[in-house]
């Protein structure tokens, strides 16, 4: 990746304190971006700004639960205060749940679009003023779940169908501006996610029903994210079984559907056989 695409760039990445965005922030950082790091542990992200960049100027932390917004609107107003303009925001911050919808208490699903999907919404709301003045990017780094339904993810489906549809308007809305927006849809990354997913009433899982070994790493996913955001695409859907899925899911949605359910109740501990 060629340091002058994102050479003293402002980007800020929510989520940043792991997975996909703890990476996304360590690759921005060695090229040189000034990255903004927003995560609900601040303590997490002063330990690890050091691993984002070895110039203490060029990053900063900043406390944020992007299901408040007025945190969110205090990120954008540190980072404008900091230094003074937006590139890009990385909406990444969610959380995932797995349980039936029958089984689930509605305060999961609540909870799973407060932070998937008004994370991003409150984020963007802030941060586009500024980023329509530096023709910037927004992303929204949703799933393969947000183009073909999930079973036993309800919340996290809709919220990732939601943002999908909010991030495409949005770019609709200034298609003449030079803003770019960017739906970002990875699908299974080695992150843990899956181990904060929430359960029926809202307790953590605890442990992956997959075998995260085998899963793409965040590293990866962050030089896709990198590479999309280079040439200003509008959608990227990775892993040659993501984008089949998405492309089944609009052909042959009644087969894609018996398929999602066969491959989901294989799944260790699935909620339904």
């Amino acid at each position: 990746m060629h340091p002058d695409c994102f050479g003293d760039k402002v980007i800020i990445i929510t989520g940043a304190s792991s997975g996909i965005g703890l990476a996304s922030a360590r690759l921005f950082g060695s090229l040189g971006a000034k990255v903004v790091m927003a995560a609900r542990s601040y303590e997490k992200l002063l330990e690890l700004a050091p691993s984002v960049s070895s110039d203490p100027d060029k990053v900063l932390c900043v406390k944020t639960d992007v299901s408040v917004e007025s945190d969110c609107k205090a990120l954008i107003e540190q980072t404008v205060a900091r230094f003074g303009r937006i590139d890009i925001l990385v909406n990444n911050a969610g959380i995932s749940m797995r349980a039936m919808f029958k089984d689930l208490d509605l305060s999961v699903i609540h909870s799973l679009m407060d932070v998937n999907f008004w994370g991003t919404v409150n984020c963007t709301k802030y941060a586009l003023p500024y980023l329509l003045e530096t023709k910037g990017q927004v992303v929204g780094v949703i799933s393969i779940a947000g183009y073909s339904a999930l079973p036993a993810r309800t919340g996290y489906s809709s919220s990732k169908y939601a943002v999908r549809g909010f991030l495409d308007t949005i770019r609709i809305e200034h298609l003449k501006d030079g803003l770019n927006v960017l739906v970002f849809a990875p699908g299974y990354t080695d992150s843990n996610v899956r181990k904060a997913a929430l359960t029926a009433d809202g307790s953590p899982q605890g442990e992956t029903p997959l075998n995260e070994d085998k899963l793409m790493s965040a590293e990866t996913c962050a030089m896709y994210l990198a590479k999309a955001l280079a040439k200003r695409k509008s959608q990227m859907i990775l892993t040659g079984i993501g984008k089949l899925t998405v492309i089944a899911h609009n052909l042959f949605p009644r087969l894609t559907d018996r398929m999602t359910y066969s491959y989901i109740a294989r799944e260790t501990g699935s909620p339904f056989k």
